[in-house]
């Protein structure tokens, strides 16, 4: 039996990791907690879990200090990060805190549960994007400690996907047709990339983009 704790200060996204889970008999989730301090208590109260599914944005104490502490005080603990947030920043900084794996929150249920045996059996796993951020992180480790200028721009998964496309001087119908998504779908995607971003035409964006290293 694999014992899980589920760490995240929302309340539906708990209910929703748990019923991911609940398709396999082999896991058991022992708790759940809030954030980092909430996680400590209850780890001192009972630490027999095999891995933790941590999100990182919390109140208290947020994923990433939560994962340092954890580490030093049990070890044995695997940790995979379980979050929306997908940029650089957040990845580097898990990885370097002692992350052991690092899921997007849409990921399905089968992949969650091969990601959980595969890090308990001593591999690192990825949701596909993350990895290949992770790459692009250790074939420039120095950049991101320079990051302290940039704008903490959170962009999704499907919406990097989409910048990506648009830097390539791609139509929206070009893209909608790559993403196998609808034109309409990549208009809202963009409007919203315009939005976060803060420009208002396309050369703009995909300058503010790269400042920002999101492509």
């Amino acid at each position: 039996m694999i014992k899980v704790a589920i760490v995240d200060d929302n309340a539906f996204l708990q209910k929703a990791i748990i019923d991911k889970l609940s398709f396999f008999d082999t896991i058991r989730v022992k708790f759940t907690a809030n954030n980092g301090i909430d996680l400590l208590e209850k780890l001192n109260d009972n630490h027999t879990i095999d891995l933790i599914l941590m999100d990182i944005e919390m109140p208290k104490m947020n994923g990433v200090e939560a994962v340092e502490k954890v580490k030093k005080l049990y070890p044995q603990i695997k940790i995979i990060m379980l979050t929306v947030f997908d940029n650089d920043v957040h990845i580097f900084n898990s990885i370097k805190a002692g992350a052991d794996g690092y899921f997007l929150k849409e990921v399905n249920p089968q992949d969650l549960f091969n990601g959980i045996v595969e890090t308990l059996n001593g591999g690192a796993a990825m949701t596909p994007s993350i990895a290949m951020k992770t790459l692009k992180l250790l074939r420039n480790p120095f950049q991101i400690e320079s990051t302290e200028n940039q704008d903490d721009i959170q962009l999704t998964t499907r919406e990097i996907d989409v910048l990506e496309q648009l830097s390539r001087g791609l139509k929206n119908k070009a893209i909608a047709e790559n993403l196998f998504i609808s034109a309409a779908t990549v208009k809202k995607h963009i409007e919203n990339i315009y939005r976060k971003l803060q420009t208002h035409n396309r050369i703009e964006l995909i300058q503010k983009a790269r400042e920002n290293r999101l492509i």
